[in-house]
């Protein structure tokens, strides 16, 4: 790894959310995984959770996958919602799932500094009644057009900006904890990836 590169990745690495991720509930578009990839990388949020329990598994995207940003992204795949909420549970605080209900708060009403896990479900159907059992809670964003719903990754790009708004304000991409668990983790796949390709 050049000096260069070892800084570049330094830099990013000195920005990476520990306390924000993302879900994709039987997302079946390459397409729009790919996009959310891009989006998660930009804002600086490390992992991702693809839950598959109605399509087959995305080889594509597995942890040592290349494929766009994924290979700058911990990407955690599961077939099981149990499982996969268990996991989810040990690292962050909340989830939320975008579903338009009544009861949903809107997204620009949400405390996004606070550890929260932000589930988005599939293309046509949405996030399913069983995932949302699961969750903390729901939250919509606000439209003012006849049709109300938007792309999935173009959904989830707003909701990550909106985050990445708060948690700058806050102070969250500013913090000197390069020493931290998570973050030599994220190091130590950066670097065996640097090495292999």
């Amino acid at each position: 790894m050049t000096p260069a590169r070892h800084e570049k990745l330094t830099q990013v690495l000195r920005r990476r959310q520990s306390d924000l991720t993302v879900v994709l509930e039987n997302v079946f578009d390459p397409h729009n995984i790919s996009a959310v990839m891009r989006t998660c990388d930009a804002v600086g949020v490390q992992e991702i959770f693809i839950l598959n329990t109605k399509i087959p598994r995305h080889k594509k995207f597995g942890a040592r996958s290349s494929s766009s940003a994924a290979k700058w992204l911990t990407v955690h795949s599961f077939e099981d919602a149990t499982r996969c909420f268990e996991e989810i549970r040990r690292r962050y605080e909340r989830v939320l799932t975008t579903h338009l209900g009544e009861s949903s708060a809107g997204l620009y009403e949400l405390d996004l500094t606070r550890p929260t896990a932000l589930v988005f479900g599939n293309e046509h159907s949405g996030v399913s009644e069983e995932i949302r059992a699961l969750a903390d809670g729901n939250f919509l964003i606000p439209q003012a057009g006849i049709i109300q719903s938007l792309n999935i990754s173009v959904a989830c790009a707003v909701t990550l900006y909106e985050a990445y708004r708060q948690k700058e304000q806050a102070g969250h991409y500013f913090r000197d904890d390069l020493g931290s668990d998570f973050k030599r983790s994220v190091w130590e796949q950066w670097s065996t990836g640097e090495a292999e390709s």
